[in-house]
């Protein structure tokens, strides 16, 4: 089983993929409608477009969003060099990272140089695939962050192609986005309650640009002629129809803009026609997965949010906590009695202060001791009894 939070995830995903077994036969046609199909293009993943299964029941929103970059990453490699050797892969997007975020960037000060090049590139897409430092406005900015992740798989096939970034390219193609879905929702008859947020978590997304709101933007001035890549250009055209989706629906002069904006392109219509009918079909059916759709209740989403991943990190770690906690009695005795009554300021304080000790001692929870971590501690006590019901029931006992 793989697992992305735990060093050595990437050889033994190449392990698994048995490359002896399988031949380069895609076009970029096929693997790009693949890619859509997986939600990596809306930056909602939900399967991973690859020849074996990998299960990511209970993973973390940035676990599947490494697997997927990492597998998009050398498809694209497969697919323009015409090669499928994980070494001469991993070498490249270190290479190709490492021009992308020269010597300085914060990141490469965080990797030891005696890393093997598959732990560097762990890293790189670890750091790349974050949503945000802040625990609470990660949840929020999941899906655009993540949708821009497929401006690395653009600008690594560029740099397989010509040898290294083109001048200004990540700054240009991120500009060219932010202004299309300005321009986009501009021309909607209905105006939702989604469209400033839209952009305003693009605005948050950007990396390699300042963002700047230019007035009398148009098509025309946008120079889309820069783009001659279809990858590209069918990109630019899903997240426009991405950004007109928020009402859930798609009007005539909504419909005209993308044909228009495709026409710019050179891109059939189609393409537009096909564009439309899966942005609709894949986020109609998983809407109510997708945050930036579930942000009329910012509150409450952020609760489920993080309650799901508190239940993940302690069924993670069920054991060593198990072991942690019967060792404190004075610990086990409070949480026990926390399932049947409120517990007094002091003993809630008791509390906090011996399960932070605890997270200290188990890596995964040091979560809890980031800043906004506190407001996640009441959902650690609260779900510890009901996961762990063996020993609390025991401990019930004892003190009755």
């Amino acid at each position: 089983m793989i697992n992305p939070s735990a060093s050595g995830w990437i050889d033994k995903f190449f392990t698994k993929l048995k490359l002896s077994e399988h031949t380069v036969s895609e076009t970029e046609d096929s693997y790009y409608q693949k890619l859509r199909d997986t939600g990596f293009i809306y930056g909602h993943i939900i399967s991973f477009n690859t020849p074996f299964e990998i299960k990511s029941k209970g993973w973390f929103k940035e676990e599947i969003s490494k697997i997927a970059l990492l597998n998009a990453l050398y498809s694209i490699f497969s697919l323009t060099n015409n090669e499928k050797q994980p070494s001469d892969f991993i070498e490249q997007a270190n290479l190709f990272y490492k021009e992308m975020h020269p010597e300085g960037f914060s990141l490469f000060k965080k990797i030891v140089p005696k890393n093997t090049p598959s732990l560097t590139l762990e890293k790189i897409i670890d750091e790349r695939v974050q949503t945000n430092d802040n625990i609470i406005n990660k949840n929020f900015s999941h899906l655009v962050t993540n949708a821009l992740l497929f401006i690395d798989v653009l600008a690594f096939r560029q740099y397989l192609i010509q040898g290294q970034i083109p001048e200004k390219y990540l700054k240009k193609i991120e500009e060219t986005i932010v202004n299309i879905v300005i321009l986009a929702l501009k021309i909607k008859n209905n105006k939702s309650q989604y469209d400033d947020l839209l952009i305003k978590l693009f605005e948050a997304s950007i990396r390699y640009s300042k963002f700047s709101k230019k007035e009398n933007i148009t098509l025309e001035t946008l120079e889309l002629d820069y783009f001659t890549a279809e990858l590209e250009k069918k990109y630019l055209i899903d997240i426009a129809g991405m950004a007109l989706w928020s009402d859930g629906i798609i009007e005539n002069n909504e419909s005209y803009f993308l044909h228009t904006l495709a026409n710019s392109l050179f891109i059939e219509d189609d393409f537009v026609t096909l564009s439309i009918s899966s942005t609709d079909s894949f986020i109609s059916k998983h809407r109510k997965e997708i945050p930036y759709f579930n942000y009329s209740n910012p509150v409450k989403h952020f609760y489920d949010q993080t309650t799901k991943s508190v239940i993940t990190l302690i069924s993670r770690n069920k054991s060593r906590l198990i072991k942690e906690i019967v060792q404190s009695k004075e610990l086990m005795l409070l949480l026990a009695h926390s399932t049947h009554r409120d517990l007094d300021e002091k003993e809630k304080k008791k509390v906090k202060k011996q399960l932070l000790d605890i997270c200290k001692t188990v890596p995964s929870l040091t979560i809890f001791l980031l800043p906004g971590g506190s407001l996640l501690l009441p959902l650690l006590i609260k779900f510890i009894p009901k996961l762990l019901p063996s020993a609390f029931n025991e401990n019930l006992e004892i003190d009755d």
